[in-house]
């Protein structure tokens, strides 16, 4: 088992980087175009927007910035869950970043949770 990092900035950043290169290797037909920039997009806008957060200047903006990045990685989890249920792609990662998307949703909503607390 690999051993993943701490740093939620540094899994984020992971993520968008595998996701972009599991959108890459996607077949260039309608299905791998449609399908393939989506997660691309909401991969990436959850780190940056993690980013943002980090430099939020008050708690308002902070959880404001914190569920833009959770609502796009459910937005991630959903697409690859299409394109699990379709069996698109002969990708073996999609079940490695299935398992990520899931994990990181579960931090996110718990620095949400707790910051509002």
């Amino acid at each position: 088992m690999q051993h993943k990092p701490y740093d939620l900035e540094e899994r984020l950043v992971n993520f968008a980087a595998d996701i972009a290169l599991f959108c890459k290797a996607m077949p260039n037909d309608f299905i791998g175009q449609y399908y393939g920039h989506q997660p691309l997009r909401s991969a990436g806008s959850s780190a940056l927007n993690f980013g943002e957060m980090q430099g939020a200047q008050t708690n308002k903006d902070f959880r404001n910035k914190a569920t833009i990045s959770l609502k796009e990685l459910k937005e991630s989890r959903i697409n690859l869950k299409i394109l699990s249920k379709i069996q698109y792609g002969k990708n073996p990662k999609r079940t490695q970043l299935l398992d990520e998307v899931e994990q990181l949703i579960r931090i996110t909503a718990t620095i949400i949770k707790n910051k509002t607390e």
